[in-house]
């Protein structure tokens, strides 16, 4: 079985990007939500799913399920936590290590420019917040009224643009829309140990421990029916025990897992194994 703790452990790939922001124009602050990336090669689009790390008012770092190249652009697409719409941008690969790379914002709409200023000035405040005294009640309510002032001006600035938005969001639908989706062949599958299928593993994200799950102390191992792909990729994923409030976390961590292929008479073959994931509370 494999074990991964609730706290998320850096890698050198982490290590790297932490050095490197000393030499951003304006900080990141950490955000986790999950970021569509779609890479033009050789004139083709091609959609990789990720989740994203940090993000400034510059660019974001992303954790993601495929391989990009310095320098390539990107499409983006990615939720803020306040924010209900889908939010789009272009950037360009500034720094890259095995599945995790920086973006640097090369288009962005004023409207999404604008949010993530207020955004990054939000978790900023909030930051400095955390080094300061107590503030009275009064300064409270007023910087509350300037959130809320704030949200609303940012509302208008995205009902006057939707327009133009909207035209730029059509014409990437149209663009995805143009890509063939293979059906993915089914092969017989290879049941193989845990321990086996653990000395293959050639990348793992570890599970983001459920607010509400830790606040009431759950904790435990949730085990998954785990079908691997002939290419190493996780094909499907099935809680079978386990607390139900931790098994979508195990779920979404596991999904970017990644394996060298298993074979069988020297060829790659689907296999199914289990997988167990260990939420522990600090």
């Amino acid at each position: 079985m494999f074990h991964a703790g609730g706290a998320y452990t850096m890698s050198a790939a982490t290590t790297q990007a932490a050095a490197a922001a000393t030499s951003r124009r304006a900080p990141r602050y950490p955000l986790a939500v999950p970021v569509e990336l779609t890479v033009l090669r050789s004139g083709i689009p091609r959609s990789i799913p990720g989740r994203t790390l940090n993000l400034g008012q510059y660019g974001l770092g992303v954790d993601m399920a495929g391989e990009v190249h310095l320098g390539d652009a990107v499409g983006l697409e990615f939720r803020l936590s306040d924010v209900g719409d889908a939010l789009e941008a272009k950037a360009v690969v500034r720094h890259q290590q095995l599945l995790r790379c920086g973006l640097e914002f090369m288009s962005a709409s004023p409207e999404l420019q604008i949010m993530i200023r207020g955004w990054a000035r939000e978790k900023s405040e909030a930051r400095a917040e955390d080094q300061l005294p107590v503030v009275s009640s009064r300064f409270s309510a007023s910087r509350h009224v300037f959130r809320r002032a704030l949200w609303v001006a940012l509302a208008i600035f995205v009902v006057v643009g939707g327009l133009g938005w909207w035209q730029w969001y059509r014409a990437w639908n149209e663009l995805e829309s143009g890509i063939a989706h293979q059906p993915r062949l089914q092969a017989p599958r290879t049941r193989v140990s845990a321990d086996v299928m653990e000395g293959l593993i050639t990348h793992k994200t570890d599970p983001i421990y459920p607010e509400d799950a830790k606040q009431a102390k759950v904790q435990g191992v949730v085990v998954l029916d785990t079908v691997i792909g002939a290419d190493g990729s996780v094909l499907d994923l099935r809680p079978v025990s386990g607390p139900d409030a931790l098994a979508l976390a195990a779920v979404d961590a596991v999904k970017w897992w990644r394996f060298q292929p298993y074979r069988v008479n020297g060829r790659p073959v689907p296999v199914e194994t289990t997988i167990a994931v260990e939420f522990r509370g600090n």
